[in-house]
């Protein structure tokens, strides 16, 4: 991507922290006179899983007007569609009035380190920027608004045994069957939001055990929860606390403890703000979309600027095997993108 850059004559910072993380930046410095434009992208994809796939999922396989591959559609095809907008721009000529700013950042499909990163870096860009443009697969809808996400680890505590003599040890992975039968039904409390729907929980992991013959002393969950605007999440976790201090009343050996893996609030933009009836205007639609799914957005707040979810792909080939995008919609993105910086900054 940095080599794509600076082959077009920008030069692009590459960030690198950790040793194996970076975040890739260009910025496009104007005359002034209007605020700035970002574009975020996100460089991870998640792993190809266990179903078998077609194409090789780490090979991009051009077919029948496609590109398949993991992170075809999440998020490569909205990120390089931005990048080439961003030289087509600049080899055009254009009398730039505002900054262009693009970022491809690590880590959104686990913590969000690498958006997190950027922002700490730049808090100068508060309130200098006209919108964040984030270039997931969206089908080209305009989203205003998703739920936040709150990753949640659960581990129960036994006593460790010989698997011959069970009634030495305490068995953590039957107190966990415990908190399971309890969350089975279980509903956050929340009031459903008019745009997003309700609150969501989701069982995904569990780990516990070390050999056939001996008496697990850990057992482990991860919780997927899906949150709403005005949702506390050290509340939520307050609910878990709540149950396990019941379970703990009727079972004394019950011992459960609690920790955050991913925190990110819900992101919700005025849809009626100029920016978005603007960028809305541009495209030609008239309405914004609300989505359950949770991406960096939420991240770019603190910029104090209107974010806009959009982009090429479609959504429900995100995760999947044999991912794909249609070469025709990384070509119409890339059309967009170049006539959204054309409206805000030239």
């Amino acid at each position: 991507l940095a080599d794509y850059f600076e082959a077009n004559g920008l030069a692009c910072r590459v960030d690198v922290w950790d040793g194996k993380r970076a975040n890739a930046t260009v910025r496009v410095t104007s005359g002034g006179g209007r605020p700035g434009l970002l574009f975020a992208a996100h460089l991870d994809v998640v792993p190809p899983g266990e179903a078998a796939w077609k194409y090789p999922p780490f090979e991009p396989t051009e077919v029948d007007g496609r590109i398949y591959g993991r992170g075809a559609a999440d998020m490569k095809g909205g990120l390089v569609a931005a990048a080439a907008a961003i030289v087509e721009v600049v080899k055009s000529g254009a009398a730039l009035q505002g900054d262009i700013l693009f970022t491809a950042v690590a880590g959104e499909e686990t913590d969000s380190s690498g958006a997190t990163r950027f922002v700490d870096q730049h808090r100068e860009l508060a309130g200098k920027l006209s919108g964040v443009v984030i270039c997931e697969p969206t089908k080209f809808d305009v989203i205003t608004a998703h739920r936040g996400i709150l990753w949640l680890q659960i581990t129960t505590a036994g006593k460790t045994a010989h698997g011959s003599m069970p009634h030495l040890g305490v068995n953590a992975i039957l107190k966990m069957n415990r908190l399971l039968n309890r969350l089975e039904g279980f509903e956050i409390p929340h009031t459903p939001d008019p745009l997003l729907g309700g609150c969501s929980m989701s069982v995904n992991r569990i780990d516990g055990g070390k050999a056939t013959n001996v008496i697990p002393d850990r057992c482990t969950i991860e919780v997927d929860i899906r949150t709403l605007p005005g949702q506390d999440h050290e509340e939520i976790i307050g609910e878990f606390q709540k149950i396990f201090a019941r379970l703990k009343t009727d079972d004394p050996q019950f011992d459960a403890g609690i920790s955050m893996l991913r925190s990110a609030k819900a992101m919700q933009t005025d849809a009626s703000c100029l920016f978005v009836r603007s960028f809305l205007d541009v495209m030609g639609i008239d309405k914004t979309v609300a989505v359950g799914f949770t991406t960096d957005g939420p991240h770019f707040v603190p910029l104090d600027a209107p974010i806009v979810i959009f982009g090429p792909g479609d959504p429900a080939v995100c995760h999947q095997p044999d991912e794909y995008i249609e070469i025709a919609a990384v070509e119409e993105a890339r059309r967009h993108y170049r006539r959204i910086i054309e409206r805000f900054l030239t």
